[in-house]
């Protein structure tokens, strides 16, 4: 089951916003060298990917650091492990 947040985030009629990066102009082209061989019809996009890439693994990295201390506390509350398992399976899906 997808989370509130990830149906959100995969929305395609999600509110944009435009900002301003300063990237050297190396990267930039680089970037454009790379993009149609990722398949990506220009750079921005592929900037974007990456962006959302790095905050994926961060949101999960963060997450589950969340987790192992929400478990951790309830360990120290006494809650049994088997309770703890049988709470938390299926939640990596």
């Amino acid at each position: 089951m997808r989370s509130e947040r990830l149906q959100r985030r995969l929305a395609k009629d999600r509110p944009m916003t435009s900002i301003t990066l300063r990237i050297p102009v190396d990267v930039v082209e680089s970037l454009k060298q790379i993009a149609p061989h990722k398949g990506y019809s220009g750079y921005q996009i592929l900037l974007k990917s990456y962006i959302s890439e790095g905050l994926r693994r961060d949101e999960g990295q963060f997450a589950q650091a969340s987790m192992e201390r929400l478990i951790a506390a309830l360990r120290k509350q006494g809650v049994p492990d088997s309770v703890l398992e049988e709470a938390t399976r299926g939640l990596d899906a």
